[in-house]
């Protein structure tokens, strides 16, 4: 049995330590004599300011270690880029060089290299959004260190050695503009009003009830995204595409979560049970820390733990690597998992029961007609709905549009249903959210009291080489 050792005093705990020395010891000694208190005082102020230059050396290193990390990772970000603009810049050349058809006739190469392009520029649209998000640390941590080195230097032995200079990268999404082979249906003024919309407050959130079957009776709520331009409210196949190509697809799926355990809040407040459930962009996937920072949303509110839901497709879910598994387990218990937007019924219960997977949403015409054999699950439909109830996991039809439809989804036992016969989308009214802004200084303060020292080391980034890796 090894025998516990002792916990050393940190640097922290050091200049704790010399005060209570000087307050219990010296102060004392000087009332009975004087000149050793004087010079107890001296020794112990000496050494509070070594702590003291110490503690700061060690706070700029680290930022400078992280900044030339950060510099790093975006140089490679840089040459990605380049080669994809290079790549492009030659395809179009190519096409170009050749006898172009008739206007009303396009040919196939050409539509190939359309859809090709505009894969390639919502994938530079999601790097540049890392790259701007990058930045802004980058602007965080210069700005740290150089409030450090103004600071006035205590006097020290040896002199603290000065931070290393900053490499500054341009960044190449802002300035990368792909070849004039732009789909027709694009237009960049009605795009830039889109963004424009998006980065105000032309955000809105609707909800849609889930109800179960036959009683229909309300468990839980849907989050949908809309978008005011002017007089219109735009569904999220109007403008994702835009955001999609801007690299803002994580900052949608980032307030909208953020929306979600706002309205949560609110429904426990009026003791409902209900939960409100969202569909993340797959795109968010491949952001780095994205996934981890949806558990801190839930983790300073115990009250609302499970009572947000957040939805991937099923691709998602099949194409998941070891990393991205490792950080949804983390979040089960904290957050609730569900898999929307299928292309079949071909669903391995198993594995996502394993993976905190608690309810899956098919459409009501693929479970009542499927439109061929490949999207058929391996057993009967009537059985698919046992087989995930064993699991744990409760099937949703969405998209019910006709009261035919709801007999014959009570026939396959299907437990829970959502569409437009039971009720449809409707906006959260103004005054949740305002309840919210006026009761988070409140929660502030009362979580505030004790605040993280600002020796510890900050939290350690996902490397870009690992993102490019799997996003190729």
């Amino acid at each position: 049995m090894k025998t516990p050792m002792a916990k050393s005093i940190g640097l922290r705990g050091g200049l704790w330590t010399i005060g209570l020395v000087g307050l219990l010891v010296v102060l004392p000694l000087s009332i009975v004599a004087p000149v050793a208190g004087a010079l107890g005082l001296a020794v112990l102020g000496l050494m509070a300011t070594l702590l003291t230059a110490i503690m700061q050396q060690r706070r700029v290193t680290g930022l400078s270690a992280s900044q030339e990390k950060l510099s790093s990772e975006i140089g490679v970000l840089s040459q990605r880029l380049l080669k994809a603009e290079a790549a492009i810049t030659v395809a179009a050349r190519a096409v170009l060089a050749k006898t172009e058809p008739p206007a009303d006739a396009p040919t196939a190469a050409d539509e190939t290299l359309a859809a090709g392009v505009e894969d390639v520029t919502r994938e530079i649209g999601l790097l540049s959004g890392i790259v701007r998000e990058l930045a802004e640390v980058v602007s965080a941590q210069e700005a740290e260190i150089g409030r450090l080195k103004a600071a006035p230097a205590p006097v020290t032995p040896t002199e603290a050695p000065p931070a290393g200079p900053l490499r500054r990268v341009p960044m190449p999404g802002t300035t990368f503009k792909p070849p004039a082979f732009v789909p027709a249906n694009r237009d960049p003024e009605h795009e830039a009003a889109l963004i424009e919309a998006f980065d105000g407050d032309g955000l809105e959130v609707w909800l849609q009830p889930i109800v179960t079957l036959p009683q229909r009776k309300v468990v839980s709520y849907e989050a949908l995204a809309r978008l005011r331009l002017g007089p219109e409210i735009l569904a999220p196949e109007a403008f994702l595409p835009a955001l999609e190509r801007q690299g803002r697809t994580t900052a949608l799926d980032r307030r909208m979560i953020r929306s979600s355990t706002v309205i949560a809040r609110h429904l426990q407040g009026r003791g409902s049970n209900a939960t409100v459930a969202y569909g993340l962009s797959p795109l968010s996937l491949f952001e780095p820390d994205f996934l981890r920072s949806l558990g801190g949303l839930v983790s300073d509110g115990s009250d609302i733990v499970g009572r947000v839901t957040v939805t991937l497709p099923q691709a998602s879910w099949r194409s998941l690597d070891a990393e991205q598994n490792a950080v949804l387990g983390a979040l089960r218990g904290r957050l609730g998992f569900g898999l929307d937007r299928p292309t079949d019924l071909r669903f391995d219960s198993g594995q996502l029961a394993e993976r905190g997977v608690s309810q899956i949403k098919v459409p009501a015409a693929l479970l009542l007609r499927p439109p061929s054999r490949e999207t058929m699950p391996d057993i009967a439909v009537e059985d698919l709905v046992t087989a995930l109830g064993r699991a744990g996991i409760r099937l949703v039809a969405t998209e019910v549009e006709r009261e035919g439809e709801v007999p014959d989804l009570i026939d396959l036992d299907v437990p829970m249903a959502q569409g437009t016969v039971f009720a449809g989308p409707k906006a959260v009214r103004a005054e949740v959210f305002a309840e919210a802004k006026t009761s988070a200084p409140a929660a502030a303060t009362q979580d505030g009291g004790e605040t993280q020292p600002a020796s510890e080391p900050p939290p350690q980034r996902k490397a870009f080489r690992d993102f490019l890796r799997r996003a190729v």
